[in-house]
């Protein structure tokens, strides 16, 4: 743990895994994908135990995708217009970071529900399965933020805040070194929330009837928690909603 810590406190990381020529592989990108073919994988390990159609899941797959990116940099780039007013080409760089969660939330749900009113399938229970791959896949992707240096929290001087570099650093915090990684606590709280979920799914399987999309709103009662407290330690603007 010690180990760990000190790697934290003194690693400065760089986001670029892999450069082939001009073209560099992002671990943001990477940590991405990889989280979520993990959410995907849980959604049909889930559709086989509710002994549901898989091919619901593999055919919106890609229609998901697409509505989640589009719906996650659409909501970044509004409240972060000041960035991006005077370079809209810079809009499309997403491998440069800025996807927002309630984005993909959005954009990705809005695509569910216009799918599931087309195949005539029931709202409420694709998204009960859904909502526990997305925050599996956030398990995985939040770490991308390390990376990328973003979506830090306020300086600090325990042991495992980590350095960032003067250009990332909010001017009000130029002269500090070490920072909150509340990108690293948001993995671990929605490693909670997915053990949670799991464990509900679980128990609905032995209940003769279930209520849709009991799931669907105990992911967002518990991501809106979790959020609502990281909030106090994050350095970057956030719109509040409600």
């Amino acid at each position: 743990m010690e180990d760990m810590f000190n790697f934290l406190h003194t690693f400065v990381p760089n986001p670029i895994l892999l450069k082939i020529g001009p073209f560099g592989i992002h671990w943001y990108a990477v940590l991405m994908i990889v989280g979520g073919l993990f959410g995907f994988w849980l959604v049909l390990k889930l559709a086989e135990k509710y002994k549901m159609d898989k091919n619901f899941f593999s055919d919106i797959l890609f229609y998901w995708v697409v509505g989640a990116i589009v719906g996650a940099r659409v909501y970044y780039v509004i409240y972060a217009w000041e960035l991006y007013k005077d370079s809209w080409l810079d809009i499309l760089k997403i491998w440069e970071g800025g996807l927002a969660v309630h984005g993909i939330m959005i954009g990705g749900f809005l695509t569910t529900l216009i799918y599931c009113k087309i195949k005539k399938e029931n709202f409420w229970k694709m998204s009960d399965l859904l909502v526990t791959g997305l925050v599996a896949a956030q398990v995985i992707g939040r770490a991308g933020n390390y990376f990328n240096q973003e979506i830090f929290g306020k300086p600090t001087d325990l042991p495992w805040g980590i350095p960032i570099e003067a250009a990332n650093r909010p001017s009000q915090f130029f002269n500090e070194q070490y920072f909150h990684p509340t990108f690293l606590y948001e993995c671990l709280g929605n490693l909670i929330i997915l053990a949670i979920l799991w464990m509900f799914h679980k128990l609905r399987l032995k209940k003769e009837r279930i209520v849709h999309g009991e799931v669907f709103l105990g992911y967002l009662a518990l991501y809106s928690i979790q959020r609502f407290l990281l909030e106090f330690l994050r350095v970057d603007y956030s719109p509040m909603v409600f």
